[in-house]
């Protein structure tokens, strides 16, 4: 091509400045976006709409994020974008959970301190500072990944209007009876040395012993006289040698059958009648006769002698809980050590006796095991049972055991004095708010959190630590009663409002309370302070009342949560338990949960595995979008995998989306789109037809979107650029946007074309590709000022039908289907070297009874252009031939020849008059208007 033609044609601009180093470029977006004040100017445009809530469920804050919080997070970003976008006012507020155990062990650890020894405050100043530095840490993390929000103003679990808040609520709890202190069994670190919430369990494969045990009978012939002359025994199962010494009776269920069976020596064991082969096989025994069957309600209140605290006196009684699966169907029940074994010793008026301390050593004056591990302590129950004979079995099991969240090591059940929230008053109506006031995505989160709240027992919200929120209750030092008063514990809260929770560590009591400082007992004013904080699960579950209530920004209850499924246990529960003792209701209109993030082949991720993805590696290497965009191609209900394949697959994706923005934007150059813009009647058929097309994907993703079905978004925004724009639209109309006039009514009508179909596709991808999104809206402003000043001040992309004939789209859908059979036909000529390129061929069509009527709805130079040949005749053809090509798919016969006539230079397309050193008509037309 000689330079005069290049140069006359509308080439598309080649230093478009979108370049794919999203790594390098992103940074400067976060700084515009910074410095324009740009998620503040979205909530002041939106004022006075009406709003929506995304409540962030705050992380812990002492690490840097991982895979799984920054999925979350990105998650999270694109409603508040999205719902901004389409005329809500839709603030998002982070937050962060600042208290707990893990911060006070790490502050322990690092600084090497005692915390027997310490000063309280002084280890509260240090773990608020240690809590702040990965707050900013976590931060700037958070940002990078493009999440916009109010990052100056976050929400924290440590300041003191929110631990005031906190505390209102515990007042509430209080003034409705919902808040007691008792002696109960929970589970116990000894490692920590703190009580733990059934959220802070981690269920691990345990090894562990298993042992059968015979409870003497010696009196059970005054109740069956039958069995006179035998030494009868019950024999109980267990995987917890270390719990005998708390045995305090043997618990069998009413219904099932039970039976004494003879044994060698004159003994008779008895055990549930479906067990006896099983005890049997594991014990080594020959079980004989059947002297005697019964049920366990006959059972109930024969005594039994404990195996070697031969004075204690252990009662069989009754439980439903008791099963079949193993063991013999006669549980050991050690009230302070099982929930279960707690309800029925309260039922049955048995001593709740913890013969264990906080670092999981017996109690000094415990018989036989005083002063030991609870290691070293079952080895010697082992010893002492096999001396005397009534260790009949043992051996070794396998089984799911709980461990402790933070340290990772098995935990206990360990009667303490702790406090509780009475969920068993307020169960039904939490259930009540779970049925009916909330839609769960997925709907199974329903049924999830419904059975977990069924079935919890009362909360235990107290810890036995130093950092956190404490529990404002005193005591007595004259009566030695508790005293528990809402009235005294708002005046607790206000001190805090001011001061900070530290002052309950720093002040008395009658500093505290002024003149409420009496018992309401006996009226003294000498009182003490309680020691215990509050479960940090109590600290973040209050955040809907801390925030939502407090912020004016924001409004209660909020329309969405959206954290992991985990969370059913939770945050989710103890927001909904909190909402519903103090509101009545829940905190929440929908609930959104997501899987865990694993590896390409479903593996969790483990370090060592060496299959952990690190969120700010895949930045440094591909840029957040590709972090976003993965985020948003998944289906995040399940669990989501995360590989370097798909990763890569993912750039792929991203790139087609940008290298079509890219073409967009250089073929808009000259275009003024408030003085070149060609109304709808005035637009090629062409044109028409892609804004059909348009109108129907933005249909398509923002029903996506209103459904949290953010894979659908992404998937069609896609599958649009590469089929609908690439693979067609761009591919046809590079002709006339390239060799047209340039202010001609077909290029004019491509371009109008162009940037709609760029404005609309920019918007749609913001909430999920925000960087690239961002970096199109502003070489977009370069064409038209008037544009707001962000992708995220403008407006969400409504559907726009006006001026379009419905049978559009589908009449161009069929001729498609044409064109790909003509296209095959191209294809098959190439292979047989028949012709170069597209632009070498002619074509002969004959459409065939299922495409005819296409002829007439369709002009030739529009099958010329679609399918990119130098020439297109309808033509009667047979279906077989030389240079004859039948598609069996759609009935359409073409015969391809090689063009005759010259190339025109400028266009590359044969005609007749194209001659040695001349253009085809078009190019002439063109250029004597002066291009």
């Amino acid at each position: 091509m000689s330079k005069d033609y290049k140069d006359s044609l509308c080439l598309p601009k080649t230093d478009f400045p979108m370049r794919a180093n999203l790594a390098q470029r992103e940074p400067q977006f976060l700084a515009f976006w910074e410095e324009h004040g740009i998620y503040q100017k979205q909530q002041d445009q939106r004022e006075g709409s009406p709003t929506f809530v995304l409540h962030d469920g705050p992380p812990y804050a002492n690490a840097n994020i991982h895979i799984g919080t920054a999925f979350n997070k990105i998650l999270k970003d694109f409603i508040p974008k999205y719902k901004a976008m389409r005329g809500f006012r839709a603030p998002y507020v982070p937050g962060w959970d600042t208290h707990g155990l893990p911060i006070e062990l790490k502050v322990l650890k690092e600084q090497g301190l005692d915390k027997d020894n310490v000063d309280p405050v002084e280890l509260r100043r240090r773990c608020t500072s240690y809590a702040h530095q990965f707050i900013d840490i976590q931060r700037e993390e958070f940002r990078r990944l493009g999440v916009l929000g109010d990052w100056e103003n976050p929400y924290l679990t440590l300041r003191p209007e929110y631990e005031a808040a906190q505390l209102g609520a515990f007042a509430d709890m209080v003034e409705k009876g919902l808040v007691y202190k008792g002696q109960k069994p929970v589970f116990w670190c000894t490692d920590c040395q703190t009580a733990l919430a059934a959220a802070e369990i981690e269920y691990e494969d345990e090894s562990s012993p298993s042992i059968y045990v015979a409870y003497p009978l010696p009196e059970v012939e005054k109740r069956f006289p039958e069995l006179a002359g035998r030494a009868c025994s019950v024999v109980i199962w267990t995987t917890t040698p270390w719990t005998l010494p708390a045995s305090l009776a043997v618990a069998l269920h009413p219904g099932y059958r039970y039976a004494f069976f003879s044994a060698p020596e004159g003994k008779a064991f008895l055990m549930a009648t479906e067990l006896k082969e099983a005890f049997e096989k594991a014990c080594g025994l020959s079980l004989e006769e059947e002297l005697l069957s019964l049920t366990g309600r006959d059972l109930e209140g024969v005594e039994a002698l404990h195996p070697f605290y031969e004075e204690r006196r252990v009662p069989l009684v009754l439980a439903d809980y008791v099963v079949l699966d193993s063991g013999t169907g006669c549980v050991h029940t050690a009230p302070g050590h099982g929930v279960e074994d707690f309800e029925t010793g309260v039922r049955y008026g048995l001593e709740i006796l913890n013969p264990v301390d906080d670092r999981g050593v017996f109690l000094p004056d415990t018989p036989l095991v005083g002063g030991l591990s609870l290691d070293d302590g079952a080895a010697v129950v082992l010893k002492t049972l096999s001396d005397s004979g009534r260790l009949l079995g043992r051996g070794k099991i396998l089984h799911s055991y709980p461990h402790c969240w933070r340290c990772k090591k098995p935990v206990i059940f360990r009667a303490t004095a702790q406090w509780f929230v009475s969920v068993q008053q307020f169960r039904d109506q939490a259930l009540k708010a779970i049925e009916e006031q909330v839609q769960w995505v997925p709907v199974w989160g329903q049924d999830r959190i419904g059975n977990m709240v069924r079935d919890r027992s009362d909360w235990c919200i107290s810890r036995q630590r130093v950092w956190g929120v404490p529990i404002p209750a005193f005591y007595c030092r004259d009566c030695g009663k508790l005293v528990l008063d809402p009235e005294k514990i708002r005046r607790v809260a206000k001190r805090v409002k001011e001061q900070g929770s530290d002052i309950w560590w720093q002040e008395s009591p009658e500093a505290l309370l002024g003149d409420l400082a009496v018992c309401p007992h006996c009226a003294s004013r000498n009182l003490r302070k309680d020691t215990d904080i509050m479960d940090v699960w109590f600290d973040s579950g209050v955040s809907h009342l801390a925030v939502l209530e407090t912020r004016p920004e924001l409004s209660w209850p909020a329309d969405l949560y959206l954290e992991g499924s985990d969370q059913h246990r939770g945050w989710f529960q103890t927001s909904l338990l909190t909402s519903v003792a103090t509101r009545g209701s829940a905190p929440f209109r929908t609930v959104l949960t997501h899987g865990f993030i694993v590896d390409g082949e479903g593996r969790k991720m483990s370090k060592s595995l060496g299959n952990v993805t690190r969120p700010q590696e895949v930045i440094d290497r591909y840029g957040a979008d590709i972090l976003r965009l993965w985020v948003a191609s998944t289906d995040y209900r399940g669990d989501v995998r995360i590989s370097e394949t798909i990763l890569k697959n993912l750039v792929e994706t991203y790139r087609r989306i940008r290298n079509t923005a890219r073409f967009l934007l250089g073929n808009l150059e000259g275009f003024d789109p408030q003085k070149h813009r060609v109304s709808r009647g005035d637009m090629e058929p062409l044109d028409l037809w892609l804004l059909a097309r348009l109108q129907d994907l933005v249909e398509r993703v923002t029903k996506g979107y209103e459904d949290y079905e953010f894979h659908v978004p992404s998937f069609l925004t896609h599958q649009f650029c590469d089929n609908e724009m690439s693979s067609f639209f761009l591919d046809v109309s590079k002709d006339r946007l390239y060799a047209d006039q340039k202010g001609g009514l077909s290029r004019r009508s491509a371009q109008t074309v162009l940037w709609e179909t760029l404005t609309t596709l920019c918007r749609l991808l913001a909430p999920v590709l925000s960087f690239t999104a961002e970096e199109i809206w502003q070489n977009l402003r370069a064409f038209d000022a008037s544009l707001p000043e962000s992708v995220f001040l403008s407006d969400w992309p409504a559907p726009n039908l006006e001026g379009i004939d419905p049978e559009t789209a589908p009449r161009w859908g069929r001729l498609l289907e044409a064109r790909g059979a003509i296209l095959r036909a191209l294809e098959n000529a190439r292979g047989a070297e028949l012709i170069g390129n597209a632009l070498e061929g002619e074509v002969e069509v004959s459409l065939g009874d299922r495409y005819g009527d296409l002829q007439g709805l369709f002009d030739v130079p529009t099958w010329e252009m679609v399918c990119l040949v130098s020439a297109f005749r309808f033509a009667e053809l047979p279906k077989e031939g030389d240079g004859i090509f039948h598609d069996e798919e759609t009935g359409i016969t073409v015969r391809v020849s090689r063009s005759p006539h010259e190339k025109c230079p400028r266009c590359w397309k044969r005609k007749p008059e194209v001659g040695e050193d001349s253009l085809c008509r078009r190019c002439q037309d063109v250029l004597s208007h002066g291009a």
